[in-house]
Formats: structure tokens, C-alpha cells, sequence
């Protein structure tokens, strides 16, 4: 459609031309914006000039007068424009169509009367004219025309809504609207008092029936600002922000009563639409790339790609950071394959640890395919792998010349081959596990020992075709071992006894040796000044004269561990009576230990922190409820007890038993 308003107005001689033989000219627009009805400036309009003038007239003797109708302050209108706009009216009436909106030409005078008697005016306009509610801006005062629903027209339709036309001024700064609340206050009277004055009581009762008013958008400075400062009505108890959306010293021009307040216009909405605008700093996404990556280290890896990194693009590249793939855990996760291991092999070459404990669905195609890949590979874990074999653990070492740890405990089919590859390769070898790899013998064992010196920690369990003859090796080229584990092994005294060069060793385990005597152990207990934790469970052999050495040789020692030894009470008296440094002892299956050796152990050791007392039945539950009161620095392991700490722990963490039967 055309323009609302043009600067350029044509005279009505102008009108006559006949403007299809010439291209039109273009107008500029008064707004920034298109518009509904096509009304053009004309600047000496006949038929309604006299009256424009007389209403300029009645203008300048009401300058502060505000039309109710509106609910906004208009000056300048007052009853003499009610009868030009009746005739402003019957010139609405005659228009049809666009086209014939035209053709109408309005002057500026006109126009502050189409402004202030907009409701009376469009009334009469045919429906298919009517426009939506329009906010015009002029250069010194925000003029809102508030257009109430007139009686029901046929084919009219009462649903408008609003279309907001900016004002090109550069006096004014430009801004997104602001959505402010449409509100009345009801006067006592039953109209809406809105602190207007002027305007007769039908135009009020009419605007009573719209049951709201328009406040501006966007508020504009007032040009009457200055004056109404000075005046004494303008001192009064009315006020209006001082910052709107549009910065600080933009104003709506608010009527000013003593008795009600400016319709809504709270500064806290203005604050909420400059704000809504605002980029949100409060998002997660705004913290430095450092601090996320810290947050997401937290998560597992399945937590990592399986959630984390479905939630944004960003995340995603967070959860694809190469310092989460350095240590790559897949333990338990039946969905890893060959497939999975080439992948992360191809992408991420610089993975320095990784778990493959329990994965079913791994070959040894894949972990070759990984070793190829990575060769900073330090770390290798693979516990109850059991369908891997002697190619995967070669080509490990072959190509991870690194690796400081082996765990690979409980494969059957690994054989002595791999471990000549280690030894042959792997000479920085820390670490090794080989529990339960039922086909390892001393072969293996032994090439594994002269290749890698650097040994500290190696743990062997029931490995049954290991002898004396690897803990030979192994005390003899590893003197730096710190951790040394034969449980179930088929070793004897003649090769642990070989163990007493091994200055270092601090954890020794010597679990159901089944030829293993009290002089050895002994020996090795005195030689090894740096032995802090001895684990001799399931060995009968095993008395009361041999703990007694233990607690007076054992100056490091701090844990001890007796389960299903032939010991009795004495034993215990031992320990609190010669060792200041034993911190646990455990006497679990010690049928021979009584209330006796219980309550003497705990009256006398000054460092026991905790006693297994698990199945002695000799050891009555009333001493040692006793012992537990009288000591509660000792924590007291019985049958009865660990299940009062398990209840205990299960009520901190919110378990209870109604709960439980209901689930």
C-alpha cells in the first residue's frame, strides 16, 4: 500500500493531473515503517482550513489540556475539534477503497485532529479500512492513539493488533520496543481515572469501555518537560522514570495528578526488557574452555560421550579434547569391539593408558591395531580378557617400547612368548600382573626378570608352574621391587628366602605358600627393615613364637594379617605388648583366640587401629560390645558388628526398611 504520512505534499490543483502518463514520483515517508491507510500531507487543503485554523486558535488558550480518550496527554484539542472532527468524519465515510485513500488529502492541522479524535473519527470509517492501533511519534511528545472496539459492523472484526511506526529522528535514539502492560486504574466513579482533565464525560465513559490504555513503547523525551517543570503542578506527587528502554532522560509525558500514579510504567519492566535483549552471561557455556574441561574430567568416559556430548556442538569438541583421550577407561562395556580400538587408535594417537578389563568383544586384531597406533602407550590393562592371547601382548611390547605397567591377569592363553617380548623390549617395566595365567612357567619368568631391572611391584596368584626358580630371578635382577605377590604359588622357603636382598620391599605377600616356615619368615622380616605390610593368611604353619619375632623385628611394620593361622591369645598379647607400630592385625578363623587375648591386645598396644575378630568364636559378642565402648578408637571386626556399621552407613545414605519392603 502507500505511505501513511509524505513530507512532499502535492496541491489540489496537482490531484487533476492525470498521473498514468508519468512515473510517480517517490515521496518521503514521515515513518520507517509501511502503513495500513494511505494518507498523504497535503499543505493547503481546502474545505476544512478555516476550521483547522479556529481549532489553532482554541489551541493556544488549552495548551496543558489532555484528552481522556487516549489516556495520553494531546495538547492542543479541545471541544472546538469535536465539531471539526464530525466533519473529518463524513469525508471517512465516503472512502471505499485504497485508492480513494489516496486521493484524500490531509493537512497537518487535520492530522492533529485525525490524532486526538481517533476513536470518533474511525468509528465512521468503513471496517475493511480500519487499521490496527498506531503509536505516532511527533518531535516532541509520544502520542498514543488508543482505538476501543465501536460497536460491531458487519464483516468488522474486533481483534486488532498493534503495528508500531518509528519516526525517522535523530534527535531520538533508536531502540527495540518495549512490551509494557496495558492496565486502568478504576476512579470512584466507576470510569478510569488516567489524571486527564480535559475532554467531555461521554468521551470518558467511552474510554471506560475499553478498560485499558496505551502506554508508549518506547518512551520519547516530552517537549513540555521544560515548562511543566516550573510549574506547580508539575512539582506534585506524580513522577515518571527517569530511564527508559531508551537510555537514561527518556520519558514518557505522563499526565500529573496528586491522587493516582502513572499507569504501570515500572522501572523494573524497563530493566527487564533492556535485559532481555542483553546476551546471557549466566550460561555455563561463557566459562573459560579450561574450567569446562576441569568439570567434564569428573565424568567417565561413557558419561563423556554417550550424555555430555550430545549436548551442543561446543560440548561435543570439549568431550573430543585430546587430554580426555590420553586415558581412555572402556572396562565393563560389552558395546567396545575391534572396530571401536581401530578408531580411537586412528584419532587419538597420543593415548597413554587404557582399560580394557572385561570387554568381551576385544581381539586381539584391535589391541594390535591400538599398540601400532599409540606408541606412547605406558599403561595396559586387560583383566578377564580371557579370549586374548600371546599376539596382542607382543605387539605391545613391540611397539610401545614405554609401557611401565602390565596388567593382564587371569588370560589363559597367554604363554612364556609374550613375556620374552616384554623383557626383550619393555625395559622401563614397572608393573607387571600376571595372577592366575594358568601358562606362564619360570621360563617366562625369568627372561621377563633380566629384561626389565627397573621391576618395583609383581604379583603372582596361583600361577601354578611358577617354582622357586622364578623368585630366584626375580629377587637377583630386580633388586628395586617394592610389591611382591606369589599367593597360592608353588613356591617354598628355599626360594623365599631369596627375597631377604631385596632392601627396598615394602608389601609382601605370602598368601597359602604351602611349604613356608616360621624361620623364614623370620629372616625375611628382619633383613627387610623397610617391610610395612605382611600378609601370611592360610599358612599353618604359622604360630605363636613366629609373630612374637614379627612384632619385636618389625619396626615398620604396620599391618599384619593372621586369618586361618595356628596362633592363640598369645600371639595378640605379643603384638600389644612389643610392637609400637602395627596399626592392623587381623585374626579372622583363628579358633583358639579368646576374650582373654581380644581385651589384653586392645588395653595394651597404643597404635592398634583395627582387630578382625571375624568367626573366633571363642570371643563373646557381650566383650567385645565392651571393648568397643571402652575403645572407640578401635574399630572391632565381628560378624554382628560389620552388620551394625553396614546398617549405619546404609541409614546416612537415606536407606530405610519401609522403603525397602516397598520397592
Amino acid at each position: 500500500m502507500g505511505h501513511l504520512l509524505s513530507k512532499n505534499g502535492y496541491r489540489l490543483k496537482k490531484r487533476t493531473r492525470k498521473l498514468h502518463h508519468r512515473k510517480k514520483k517517490k515521496r518521503n515517508c514521515f515513518l520507517q515503517l509501511p502503513c495500513m491507510l494511505c494518507f498523504i500531507v497535503h499543505s493547503n487543503s481546502s474545505g476544512l482550513d478555516d476550521d483547522s485554523d479556529h481549532l489553532e486558535a482554541g489551541a493556544n488558550g488549552s495548551a496543558c489540556r489532555r484528552n481522556s480518550i487516549t489516556g495520553i496527554g494531546l495538547p492542543g484539542v479541545g471541544g472546538v475539534g469535536i465539531a471539526a472532527a464530525s466533519k473529518l468524519a463524513e469525508r471517512y465515510a465516503t472512502l471505499a477503497s485504497p485508492e480513494d485513500c489516496s486521493k484524500y488529502l490531509l493537512s497537518p492541522r487535520e492530522l492533529a485532529i485525525w490524532e486526538g479524535q481517533g476513536r470518533s473519527l474511525l468509528a465512521a470509517v468503513p471496517a475493511k479500512l480500519i487499521p490496527p492501533p498506531v503509536l505516532f511519534r511527533t518531535a516532541g511528545v509520544s502520542v498514543t492513539v488508543s482505538i476501543p472496539v465501536p460497536v460491531p459492523v458487519p464483516g468488522c472484526t474486533s481483534d486488532y493488533t498493534e503495528m508500531v511506526c518509528k519516526r525517522k529522528c535523530s534527535e531520538v535514539q533508536r531502540c527495540t520496543p518495549c512490551k509494557q502492560p496495558r492496565c486502568a486504574f478504576a476512579a470512584p466513579d466507576g470510569g478510569l481515572d488516567n489524571g486527564g482533565v480535559g475532554g467531555g464525560g461521554g468521551e470518558a465513559a467511552s474510554n471506560s469501555e475499553t478498560g485499558h490504555c496505551h502506554l508508549p513503547l518506547c518512551p520519547l523525551p516530552s517537549s513540555s518537560s521544560a515548562s511543566s517543570s516550573s510549574s506547580s503542578s508539575a512539582s506534585s506527587s506524580s513522577s515518571s522514570p527517569a530511564d527508559g528502554c531508551c537510555g537514561p532522560g527518556l520519558h514518557a509525558d505522563l499526565p500529573h495528578s496528586s491522587d493516582s500514579s502513572p499507569c504501570c510504567l515500572h522501572p523494573y519492566d524497563d530493566c527487564q526488557a533492556r535485559t532481555s535483549d542483553a546476551p546471557d552471561h549466566s550460561s555455563i557455556n561463557h566459562l573459560p574452555s579450561s574450567i569446562l574441561l576441569k568439570v567434564l574430567s569428573h565424568l567417565t568416559v561413557k558419561e563423556r560421550c554417550l550424555c555430555a556430548s550430545l549436548v551442543c556442538k561446543y560440548w561435543r569438541d570439549l568431550c573430543l579434547d585430546f587430554q580426555f583421550w590420553k586415558q581412555i577407561d572402556l572396562s565393563g562395556l560389552q558395546q567396545v569391539n575391534d572396530d571401536l580400538l581401530v578408531k580411537i587408535a586412528s584419532r587419538r594417537q597420543n593415548v597413554t593408558e587404557i582399560n580394557i578389563s572385561d570387554c568381551r568383544g576385544v581381539h586381539d586384531h584391535g589391541v594390535s591395531s591400538l599398540a601400532s597406533h599409540c606408541p606412547g602407550l605406558q599403561k595396559y590393562t586387560a583383566y578377564r580378557c580371557k579370549q586374548l592371547g600371546d599376539t596382542s601382548l607382543s605387539a605391545l611390547a613391540t611397539h610401545c617400547h614405554l609401557l611401565v605397567k602390565v596388567h593382564v591377569g587371569n588370560q589363559d592363553k597367554l604363554t612364556d612368548e609374550a613375556l620374552k617380548k616384554l623383557g626383550e623390549h619393555c625395559s622401563e617395566l614397572k608393573d607387571i600382573h600376571l595372577g592366575q595365567c594358568y601358562s606362564i612357567t619360570d621360563e617366562g619368568m625369568v627372561a621377563l626378570a633380566r629384561g626389565c631391572p627397573k621391576l618395583q611391584r609383581l604379583y603372582l596368584q596361583e600361577n601354578k608352574l611358577v617354582t622357586d626358580r622364578s623368585v630366584r630371578a626375580v629377587a637377583e635382577h630386580c633388586p628395586e621391587l617394592q610389591f611382591v605377590g606369589f599367593m597360592g604359588c608353588p613356591v617354598t622357603s628355599q626360594g623365599v628366602i631369596h627375597l631377604t636382598a631385596l632392601r627396598n620391599l615394602n608389601v609382601l605377600d605370602l598368601r597359602h605358600i604351602s611349604e613356608l616356615n616360621n624361620e623364614t619368615v623370620m629372616e625375611v622380616v628382619r633383613k627387610c627393615r623397610n617391610l610395612s605390610s605382611l600378609n601370611l593368611c592360610l599358612n599353618w604353619s604359622i604360630n605363636d613364637r613366629c609373630v612374637e619375632i614379627i612384632a619385636k623385628e618389625g619396626r615398620s611394620l604396620k599391618e599384619l594379617y593372621l586369618v586361618s593361622c595356628k596362633i592363640t591369645d598369645h600371639a595378640l598379647i605379643a603384638i600389644g605388648q612389643y610392637s609400637s607400630t602395627i596399626e592392623t592385625v587381623d585374626a579372622g578363623w583363628c579358633k583358639d583366640i579368646t576374650d582373654q587375648g581380644a581385651t589384653q591386645i586392645a588395653q595394651s598396644s597404643k597404635s592398634l587401629r583395627y582387630l578382625g575378630l571375624m568367626r573366633c568364636d571363642k570371643v563373646n559378642e557381650e566383650t567385645v560390645e565392651r571393648l568397643v565402648v571402652q575403645y572407640p578408637h578401635i574399630v572391632f571386626s565381628t560378624v554382628m558388628q560389620d552388620c551394625k556399621r553396614t546398617l549405619e552407613r546404609a541409614y546416612q545414605m537415606g536407606w530405610s526398611p519401609n522403603t525397602s519392603n516397598t520397592s
